[in-house]
């Protein structure tokens, strides 16, 4: 199955990338190479021509215009589950000076997820409608009928890894505990977000000044299970209480804030970025920090101040071939308090809109979603990246690629999870079943991947990790999307 959807999808993206690019004219530069090529010439004697291994320089063709293209969103991720729907990429490259880094670019996504989640996607970037000042723009919203609710602080939310794998081996489930189906640990969200990013230049085109206006709404409430499950058989229902109402009725979670809430804030900080190409680079530093604040008299509901801090590295070990990339990022949080609804969201400056947190794809690959939330709490990425053979087909420059990677996380200052429960001792010893009181450990996974670029900007990623620790996850992950992780 996996593999007729990898290649439905290689197909859909080739047809739609060649059969729609409109308004655009051809350039030809130079680009040394001696990779396998398929070359085709439009000649009067002869309309096609197919060279393979041909050793001399290459020549690259550079988008002019505006290129754009409807594609079908067909993608997999294991957290979850099936990905269909559609999107829109328009790149506008104008004369073709700057090809291939667009002018200016939009970005429109309709989707779902077949495990019970829906979500509409739109950005825009450009360097040239306010001068000397980049801005990025970005529009939300996501419902999620079963989101990944663990807990807090890692390994201090106990994960009855064991009892679950059993469960899932057995051919007959009628017996299975509630607490061991998969909605004990799903709660119910919806999101709207919606934010624009200022980035200008303070020295030489590598260190930035960032401002930000940031706003978000988010609802959280128990799931529906009758509604996800729908057409079921009523031994396969959820009955009991899930994580995330037992996590209220010990207290951890604040009664005012169980619904969730809104936040209106700012955010400041530095970059300095002197990487080659964004979309995948083969050497430089990405660095950033950020402060943000999101107080009461700007509309949030739960006022709250956090930092952030960046630092990725791309170096090339074969020139054009082979990189050694990694990522460290670490976010804190500005005091004691911070609202648990927003512990979950991963959030940057500049044309990505807003991910899930610690755990999943786009942060920490083959770790279950959601898996670290801390009121302080870090992450890595370190991947070796090589792309082994360069062609041209249908007029689109491609090459294909490999990569090992090897990603974590970890909590470094806990969310208070104390006992604040009314509901007698079995209550409380209850409590202690699902809180332990040793300190969290590193949430690691390792794992590799492929790649497919077209126009170097069009990046299809297919990456599967396995996690270290069954608490993490009791099996492999596979993802397949787009782009590189960072």
């Amino acid at each position: 199955m996996l593999k007729k959807l990898f290649i439905i999808l290689i197909i859909n993206v080739l047809y739609f990338s060649t059969s729609v690019y409109s308004q655009t004219e051809s350039l030809i530069v130079e680009k040394d190479t001696n990779s396998l090529i398929i070359d085709t010439l439009q000649t009067e004697k002869q309309k096609k021509k197919f060279t393979l291994f041909k050793k001399k320089d290459q020549k690259d063709i550079v988008k002019k215009g505006i290129s754009f293209g409807p594609l079908p969103v067909i993608a997999f991720d294991q957290d979850r589950g099936f990905q269909y729907g559609g999107l829109l990429n328009l790149y506008d490259y104008g004369d073709g000076s700057t090809y291939p880094v667009p002018r200016q670019q939009w970005y429109i996504e309709v989707s779902a997820y077949t495990k019970g989640s829906q979500q509409v996607f739109l950005t825009y970037d450009t360097k040239h409608l306010i001068p000397n000042v980049r801005m990025s723009i970005a529009a939300t919203f996501n419902h999620d009928m079963a989101m990944d609710f663990y807990g807090f602080n890692g390994y201090q939310a106990v994960y009855p890894a064991d009892s679950i794998k059993f469960w899932s081996k057995q051919k007959d489930k009628t017996g299975m505990p509630d607490k061991y189906k998969n909605a004990f640990f799903r709660l119910e969200r919806y999101i709207v977000t919606a934010k624009a990013d200022f980035v200008g230049n303070i020295w030489k085109n590598k260190f930035f000044w960032e401002a930000s206006y940031y706003f978000s709404w988010n609802k959280y409430q128990s799931i529906n299970f009758d509604k996800i499950n729908k057409g079921k058989k009523e031994a396969e229902q959820f009955h009991s209480q899930t994580l995330f109402e037992k996590y209220q009725d010990w207290g951890i979670i604040p009664e005012n804030e169980i619904g969730g809430g809104f936040t209106s804030a700012l955010k400041a900080g530095l970059m300095f970025d002197t990487r080659d190409f964004e979309a995948a680079p083969s050497k430089g530093i990405w660095a950033e920090g950020h402060v943000l604040i999101a107080p009461k008299f700007m509309g949030t509901t739960h006022p709250y101040y956090r930092y952030s801090l960046t630092f990725r590295h791309y170096i090339p070990c074969v020139k054009d071939k082979l990189v050694l990339a990694y990522r460290l990022h670490y976010r804190g949080t500005i005091g004691n308090y911070m609202p648990y609804y927003i512990l979950p969201v991963f959030s940057t400056v500049g044309r990505e809109y807003d991910r899930d947190g610690m755990g999943g794809y786009r942060t920490v690959r083959g770790i279950v979603r959601t898996r670290v939330q801390a009121l302080d709490d870090a992450f890595f990425n370190v991947e070796l990246r090589w792309k082994f053979v360069s062609f041209k087909l249908w007029k689109q420059n491609i090459y294909l690629g490999l990569n090992a990677f090897c990603d974590g996380a970890i909590s470094v200052r806990y969310y208070d999870v104390s006992y604040r429960g009314n509901g007698g001792t079995a209550m409380e010893d209850e409590y202690k079943q699902y809180i332990s009181t040793a300190k969290d450990g590193l949430h690691a996974a390792a794992g590799g991947g492929f790649r497919i670029a077209i126009n170097q900007n069009f990046i299809i990623a297919v990456d599967y990790a396995y996690p270290f620790n069954k608490q993490d996850g009791l099996k492999g992950s596979l993802y397949v999307n787009t782009g590189y992780l960072f």
